[in-house]
């Protein structure tokens, strides 16, 4: 593990390939990669991901945008513009299907997507040079009996094909970093959130679909008790750490969890998400998803000392800004 003190600038990357980058953690990168003197270009299939979510770039020349699926292989799509513009100093690999619940009735494809769609990616960047890859894992992988919150250093036993292919993914990574010599940083993400994560979508996050419906006054429905946990983080503390481990001297190596180490009831969430949208929306109960951690919270020291990480917006204060963007959706719905 090569990594550097916190307080060390960060080098951002000159020339950065941003895969699944129309979609929801992948606009908020893209964001702040541009913001820090990159050039990027974009690559996405647009089966979650968004053109509006990039709107602000579209006439940019900072920012490319590549319609093409990462599980075709990526040198095809991509050969032109490097042709013109030369390697790529980072890519940054968010492409994915993010649901555990689909994972759990469709593996076939989950694997072809997040595993298979992985090793064409590390296969393109060993080929081309890449700099350095840097991987959006999971909380997932972890075991169920692991203690909460979690280190990295703990059992990885998925429950759901995501999470298995998230893990096989990683050690796909050091296999290329081990016998290709590839630099990379894979970073655990807990439960993201924050505007852009389409409710509408069967991938999508809680947070998002609770924000939606309260808006609207339509039920918060909870599968299971209520009593489980998740670790919510906001995506632009997300889009920041991802940025930082861009740089080719920090964090190489490393396995990085990306969260706030605060630990959330779904039933917690659902009454705060009421109180703070001052909705009349109920709370109801249905059946278990098979899958899905029952606790999950990340420690994340590891990622304050290689990243110098520190999460900065709160639980409320990012549902204040999540529930304000939903809100504005559903007025543009009624319009």
């Amino acid at each position: 593990m090569n990594q550097m003190p916190s307080s060390t600038r960060s080098r951002s990357p000159s020339f950065c390939l941003v895969t699944g980058g129309a979609g929801f953690i992948g606009s908020h990168t893209v964001d702040q990669l541009v913001a820090q003197g990159s050039d990027v270009v974009v690559l996405d299939d647009f089966s979650t991901g968004r053109r509006e979510n990039l709107a602000q770039w579209q006439a940019d020349p900072r920012v490319t945008i590549v319609e093409a699926n990462i599980s075709d292989g990526l040198s095809a799509p991509l050969a032109s513009l490097t042709a013109e513009k030369g390697t790529f100093d980072c890519i940054v690999h968010l492409a994915a299907q993010t649901s555990v619940e689909w994972s759990v009735q469709n593996a076939l494809d989950d694997i072809q997507v997040n595993y298979v769609g992985t090793a064409q990616v590390l296969e393109y960047a060993r080929i081309a040079g890449v700099g350095k890859v840097v991987f959006a894992s999971s909380s997932a992988v972890y075991d169920e009996n692991v203690p909460v919150p979690t280190r990295e250093d703990e059992a990885c036993q998925p429950l759901s094909p995501y999470g298995i292919d998230k893990f096989g993914a990683e050690l796909f990574l050091k296999y290329y970093a081990d016998v290709h010599g590839l630099r990379s940083t894979i970073l655990r993400f807990f439960n993201v959130f924050g505007p852009r994560q389409d409710p509408g979508s069967p991938y999508s996050g809680v947070i998002s679909i609770f924000a939606e419906r309260a808006a609207a006054g339509q039920p918060l429905v909870i599968y299971g008790d209520g009593n489980q946990t998740r670790d919510f983080v906001f995506v632009s503390d997300v889009a920041r750490a991802i940025v930082t481990a861009c740089d080719p001297d920090r964090a190489t190596g490393a396995i990085l969890n990306i969260g706030t180490t605060l630990e959330t009831s779904i039933n917690e969430l659902a009454h705060l998400i009421v109180n703070l949208s001052g909705s009349s929306a109920p709370i109801t109960y249905e059946a278990p998803r098979a899958g899905e951690l029952r606790r999950s919270a990340a420690v994340i020291d590891r990622a304050r000392e290689a990243l110098g990480f520190e999460p900065t917006v709160s639980l409320r204060d990012g549902l204040a800004i999540t529930l304000g963007w939903a809100q504005d959706g559903v007025q543009s719905e009624a319009v």
